[in-house]
């Protein structure tokens, strides 16, 4: 079964240029210009992915972002513009999974969606990790913490399933984000920290003095629950 893909953008030439690029890649694409219409095709198209601009008429694009996230871990890449550095870093923290800035080439946005989502729909052959504290099933994409179940997005569960399968060692930005972004990654590695951020608040006793997801001053972030 193909893909499905929402596109969410008021400039109505990139909008069609970049449903043409997807579905010549075979997805099944809806579009909309504004965001109330965003939110009404999404509850009906139920997509895999959001591509979901931040400066949207009607209901911005930080708006839509925090009421998809209210009922959907939906995989979603913002579209910001180049200077506002300040609504990425609002995006991420709302639960955006990845960006892409403006102006760009549907190639390359292309590009980063199938690379998305390649990881979604990947296996692993280990299927289970357990820690003292955690348990990941990595086919079903499912956490739980202490038997009760975490509400993760897509971004989160890989990070703490890289975190978890390297348990005890120190992995670098550019580490994480070449195994759970993809080394065709590009982008501030600062959106690692951001998520590290969001991740923690979920799985840590007290996110301010995290234990099981340490920063590893230097040189990155290491996982040390104690692994079953």
């Amino acid at each position: 079964m193909a893909f499905k893909i929402l596109v969410v953008d008021d400039e109505l030439t990139l909008l069609n240029t970049v449903r043409a690029y997807l579905e010549q890649e075979g997805y099944v694409v809806q579009t909309a210009a504004d965001g109330r219409s965003a939110l009404h095709i999404f509850r009906n198209f139920q997509p895999d992915l959001v591509v979901l601009d931040i400066m949207l008429p009607e209901i911005d694009g930080l708006e839509v972002l925090r009421q998809l996230r209210q009922s959907s871990d939906v995989y979603v890449i913002i579209l910001t513009a180049k200077a506002d550095e300040a609504d990425k870093v609002i995006g991420l923290g709302l639960g955006a999974d990845d960006y892409v800035t403006k102006p760009f080439s549907p190639r390359e946005l292309v590009a980063r969606i199938k690379a998305s989502l390649r990881r979604l729909g990947g296996g692993s052959a280990k299927k289970e990790l357990v820690s003292t504290s955690l348990r990941l099933d990595e086919e079903a994409r499912l956490a739980w913490k202490n038997g009760q179940p975490l509400d993760l997005t897509p971004i989160e569960f890989d990070l703490l399933h890289t975190l978890m399968r390297h348990h005890g060692r120190a992995l670098s930005r550019e580490q994480l984000i070449e195994q759970v972004w993809g080394y065709d990654y590009y982008g501030d590695d600062r959106v690692v920290d951001v998520h590290i951020g969001r991740l923690r608040k979920k799985v840590e006793d007290d996110a301010t003095n995290p234990t099981l997801i340490v920063t590893a001053w230097g040189a990155g972030y290491r996982f040390e629950d104690e692994m079953a």
